[in-house]
């Protein structure tokens, strides 16, 4: 099983396509796969349905074995592959239901429509006795944007208890927001079925969103993160355009006694 390795301001995935992989990919697979130690190590799995010319369908895997709505970094390492591939600087790569079209831009760079940002009014969670408001956004995956500084014990105590809290029926996406002037923001993310993480695409046009929304920033709005910065614009109907880079790390090949440990191949 051939796979190359790809990251996104420090946001790590593999890539798989489902021709060398043979058959769909499992949960257990995924889980071993995404392990720095057992496995190769990422913060996801881009597995690449079909390919046809400039568009391509990709299923995104998180660490934990589950699937992701939408990734904004995963979605634009699998567009600059995408783009190599088919020779295009303007692909469609499709996850779900919604396609996201995306444009390279020079460089690493690549700027993606990633569609609409709908953004609820705030909202009190109950942890352990006390009260944290939160901002709901959607952005294809559920988020919740909380305004206090971005600090790291902050984020390790709080994410995963919003993460897992009843509000949220399928988990949510969490972060941290301090907003430095008009048009900057630094977040601290926690990703649901991954943890704490460097970067997050979506987490960046979440926090863009709930920021303009309620008045804290306008677009566009730079967001920086731990891993680097992401630009997010959003137009007046809160449709966002996501831009930043994607590189590829290195490729390889998945060897064939893990594959038969964990029943796959």
């Amino acid at each position: 099983m051939r796979f190359s390795k790809w990251h996104g301001l420090g946001n790590d995935y593999l890539l798989l396509e489902r021709a060398d992989v043979g058959e769909p990919l499992s949960a257990e697979l995924a889980r071993r796969l995404c392990d720095y130690h057992f496995g190769i190590g990422s913060d996801g799995i881009l597995e690449v349905l079909r390919a046809d010319g400039p568009r391509a369908e990709v299923v995104i895997w998180n660490p934990d074995g589950s699937t992701a709505e939408l990734s904004g970094n995963g979605t634009r390492i699998a567009a600059r592959w995408l783009a190599r591939r088919s020779g295009a600087d303007e692909v469609v790569v499709a996850v779900g239901d919604r396609e996201v079209a995306a444009r390279l831009r020079g460089g690493l760079e690549v700027e993606t429509d990633i569609g609409l940002v709908e953004v609820g009014p705030p909202e009190a969670l109950d942890l352990d006795g006390t009260s944290v408001e939160f901002t709901p956004v959607s952005v294809g995956n559920p988020h919740a944007v909380i305004r206090r500084e971005p600090e790291r014990d902050t984020l390790l105590r709080l994410g995963p208890l919003v993460e897992n809290h009843r509000r949220f029926p399928q988990r949510t996406n969490v972060q941290l927001v301090r907003v430095d002037a008009p048009g900057e923001a630094t977040v601290a993310v926690w990703e649901r079925g991954a943890g704490e993480t460097l970067s997050s695409g979506t987490s960046a046009v979440a926090v863009a969103g709930a920021s303009v929304a309620n008045g804290w920033c306008e677009s566009p709005v730079t967001i920086h993160l731990a891993g680097g910065d992401l630009r997010v614009e959003l137009d007046e109907g809160f449709r966002a355009r996501l831009t930043g880079p994607a590189q590829e790390i290195c490729r390889g090949e998945v060897a064939e006694e893990l594959l038969a440990e964990v029943g796959a191949g």
